[in-house]
Parts: structure tokens; sequence; C-alpha cells
């Protein structure tokens, strides 16, 4: 049985009592339902603003999102339209409502009615403060300004519908108030009249009136706590009436919105986290950018280095030879071998330069791989007497490959190269090529860990010891990279078989090879 019903049944048997009693209880329980039925409907409208609160959340979620991923305005526009639709819909809804609450307030007189239309400036300072944030997110311009228009929204729609909430929980108060008022006046009656329905003011009262005020206390309460931003609420099952309804409608609303809540802080945490994720991979970009720096400096000083060499003997010789050396033929002869060396650094230079853009160009044509070995040889004679390593080199067969002849030359004088530079303390070094066109270069140093000796075939990588920082740092890595060019390959081994070996010392072996010509 529903509340308005009881408390009709109990009128009435009060009006058999005291017909003016009964008439006067009839009025004032009419105007309890118009004021419950207020309530309700206050409460609905405080669940709407809570759903616009929580969409304005999305949408500055998703606005967020689309400043910092889209520069154009119209795919800005187009990714937060869900959104924007979302809002204007409640917009709509809580217009609607307000019409209707003012027409409801017309029995609660001309000042209710006023408070009530009031609130639909605000709605509307809303709706404005959405169109003027929109209206800033399709103009073009820096992330920065496009931010701050966000920022502005929020601060000003937080606001606003703050005082939408706070005027919808004070008017629930006005109504419940009301209904506090309505009970004492229609306990006054009861008084008066407690002489001759003593018996029936005290079932009336005790078994009807005062559970429910009951019921309405925990109403009020739960209202507060969720003032509060408490959301676990524990309002009891009863009787599915009016009041009951009310408690299973307030239950329902806290529970959407602590959902709700729950929404908002995972998808800031979700932000939160996407920030701090692109923040660390800047700084790996950047730590990156700075590597490849450092190692280009380097690149171009070791250039530097291998031109000033030739060139400082040149220019001894044509001053030794302006001055009226005895032997002009035998300074002329220093000068063409530094000429044509310094010339032949340049195109091993170019070639690098050219490698390193991904322009690897390769001549090739059958050529005696034992020729390109002794030239590489010759290239490197004045650096392994200024380190005073002993060359072993057996009689080398004449086997023709299939290759860049230039480019055999600079990859194997860049192997002596790297021995001279890593194992000169072991003092020997061995040349060999197999008939099958393969060119082994043994030294007698420290050797390579066997964890390092992967990535010496990287771009830039370069050994440890007091050679480090000698030479280009490219070497290994552009060896593997020419010979796979040609159909041939590089192998690196470290120890040296004791069969090998040239001493005590680890030692390293490099081998590459060409395939063989045809015929």
């Amino acid at each position: 049985m529903s509340l308005r019903t009881r408390l009709v049944l109990g009128a009435a048997l009060l009006g058999a009592a005291a017909l003016l009693t009964a008439g006067l209880l009839v009025l004032g329980l009419g105007n309890v339902s118009d004021r419950l039925g207020a309530a309700l409907a206050a409460e609905k409208r405080v669940e709407r603003h809570a759903a616009l609160s929580s969409q304005a959340a999305s949408f500055l979620v998703v606005a967020t999102e689309a400043v910092q991923s889209e520069p154009d305005a119209a795919a800005r526009l187009a990714r937060m339209d869900p959104a924007v639709r979302a809002l204007e819909d409640t917009f709509v809804r809580l217009r609607r409502d307000l019409e209707q609450a003012v027409g409801e307030q017309a029995a609660l007189g001309l000042d209710a009615q006023s408070r009530r239309a009031t609130q639909s400036l605000g709605l509307a300072r809303m709706e404005a403060l959405l169109r003027s944030t929109l209206d800033g997110l399709a103009a073009t311009g820096p992330r920065e300004r496009l931010q701050a228009s966000l920022d502005r929204f929020a601060s000003g729609f937080d606001m606003l519908l703050n005082e939408a909430v706070s005027d919808e929980l004070r008017a629930r108060a006005m109504v419940l108030r009301g209904i506090d008022e309505m009970r004492a006046r229609l306990t006054l009656w009861a008084g008066l009249i407690a002489l001759a329905v003593l018996a029936l003011l005290g079932l009336f009262v005790f078994g009807l009136v005062r559970p429910q005020l009951r019921r309405l206390d925990l109403l009020m309460g739960a209202a507060r706590q969720i003032g509060r931003g408490d959301f676990a609420l524990a309002l009891p099952e009863g009787p599915r009436d009016e009041i009951g309804t009310l408690f299973t409608e307030t239950r329902r609303m806290a529970g959407a919105l602590a959902e709700r809540s729950a929404t908002v802080e995972a998808e800031w945490a979700r932000l939160n986290e996407t920030i701090a994720a692109r923040t660390a991979e800047l700084r790996e970009a950047n730590a990156r950018l700075a590597r490849i720096d450092g190692d280009r400096r380097r690149f171009f000083a070791d250039i530097s280095h291998e031109l000033r060499t030739p060139l400082t003997v040149i220019l001894m010789e044509a001053q030794l030879g302006r001055a009226g050396t005895p032997e002009p033929q035998a300074a002329f002869a220093t000068i063409e071998a530094r000429a044509l060396r310094l010339n032949r650094r340049i195109d091993d230079l170019l070639r690098v330069a050219r490698s390193e853009s991904g322009q690897l160009a390769l001549d090739r044509a059958p050529f005696d791989l034992g020729q390109a070995v002794t030239e590489a040889l010759e290239e490197t004679q004045a650096e392994l007497r200024a380190a005073e390593m002993a060359v072993h080199l057996p009689p080398l067969p004449q086997v023709q490959v299939l290759g860049d002849r230039n480019w055999a030359r600079q990859v194997i004088a860049g192997l002596i190269r790297n021995a001279i530079r890593h194992a000169r303390s072991g003092g020997h070094l061995a040349l060999r090529l197999s008939p099958e066109g393969e060119v082994a270069v043994i030294d007698n140093g420290p050797g390579i860990p066997p964890d390092r000796q992967a990535g010496l075939f990287d771009r830039f990588a370069q050994g440890d010891g007091p050679a480090r920082g000698e030479g280009f740092g490219i070497g290994l890595a552009l060896t593997a990279w020419v010979m796979q060019a040609q159909g041939g390959q590089v192998s690196l081994q470290s120890p040296v078989p004791r069969a090998e070996a040239l001493g005590q010392a680890p030692g390293t072996k490099l081998c590459v090879a060409l395939p063989r010509a045809a015929g």
C-alpha cells in the first residue's frame, strides 16, 4: 500500500470524529505529498547534474588528448563531437526539468517560482562557456593557448555546476523543511482534538507518521553524505512506497556517482601514465641523439688526423726541394707517393661517406686478391714500423675473386690498422691468404671477451684499452657491410686457436672472404 493511500485512510478515520480535522489533514498531507514529489524531482535533477559533471570530465579528457595529438582544428572538433553531443543532450534535459519545476513551484508561491527560474541563468552560462571553449578549440594556435582555453572551461564550468547543485540541494532542503513545518502544524491540530480522538491520533502519529519521518531523516542524512562525496550509503530496504522509491533512487544515484568518480580517477591516472611514458621516450631520444652527435664529432676529428699526416710529409719534402736538396728525385718521389696515398685516402673517405648515407658504390670485377693484400700491407707499412710489429707473410698465391678491388684493399688495410691499434703490445701480426679467397689477419693481442664480440660489428663500436677513441669507430661494421654487399663473408675468432696463435696472448683472428671469379 502506498504512503498516500495510508495517509488518506488515516485522515478518513479521523474525519469520522472531526470532519474539520479530517479536511485539514487531507489538505496538509496533500501538500506533503506534493513536497515529496518535489524532493524526488530535485533528486533526479541532482542526478542529472552529476551526469553533467561526469560528461564534462570526459569532455576535458578527450579535448586534452585531442589538443596534444591533433594539430588540425577540424580533426580536434570531430574527435570531441561525441562528448559535446552528450553534454548538449544533458543540457536539453536539464532545461526541460527546470521548466517543469517552475510549474510545480506555483503551489509554493511566487518567490519559489522565481528562485527556480533563476537557475536557468546558471545553465545558460554553462552552455555559453561550452560554446566559447569550442570556438577557441576551433581556432588555429599553439597548444598552450588551446590548453589555456580548456583550463578556463574546467574552472568556470566547475564553479557554475557547483552553484547549480547547491541550488538544487537548497531547494530540496526547503521542501524537506516544508514537510517538517507541515508535520508541526498537523501535530498542533491533532493536539487540539486529542481528547476526542486520542486513540486514533496515537495510531496515526505513532503508527504512520513517525516511521515515515524517520525514513525521511535517513534520506536527509544520505543527502548530506552524498554532499560530502561519500557514496557508500546504508539506506535500509523498506516498503515500496514513495519514500521507499526515493530510497532506491538515492542508492542508485550514489552508485552511479561512485562509478563515475572512479572512472574519472582512472582516466586521470591513465593520462598521467601516458604523459610519463612520452616524457621517458623523449629523454631516451635526446640521449640517443647526444651519443650520435658525439660519434660524428669523433669521426670528423679522425678524418682530419688521417689527412693531415700525408700533407705534413708533402709540405716537408716540398720545403726541402725548394731549399735545394741534393736528391730532388727522391723528394719528388716521396711527394708523389704521399700524394697518391692522400688521394687514395680521400677516395676511401668518400666511400665511407657514401656508405654512411646508404649509397654503397661498388665496382665489381675480377681481381687478384693477393695483390690487394700486398697493396694494403704497403699502405700500412709505416704504421707497422712505428708500432714495431713484426709481420708474418707467407708467399701469397694468385687468387682471382669477384668484387671491388679498392674496397677490398681498404677493408684489409682497415683490419691491419685495427690490429695495430689494439694488439701492438703483442708485437706480431700475420697475414694469410687461402686458395678459396679468404684473407686472415691474426694478431698476438689481448683478445676480445666473448660478451663484446657481437657488438663490435655495430656502427661506432670501439674496443677497450689505450687505443679506444682512435680511428673512425666504424671499421668492423663497414667491413661486414662491404663484404655482404659483394656476396662475401666476415668472421671473428678470439682467442686464436693454439695451432695458429703467434704467441701466448689470446689474440684475435679476423677473416674476410670474397667469392671466386668464374674461370
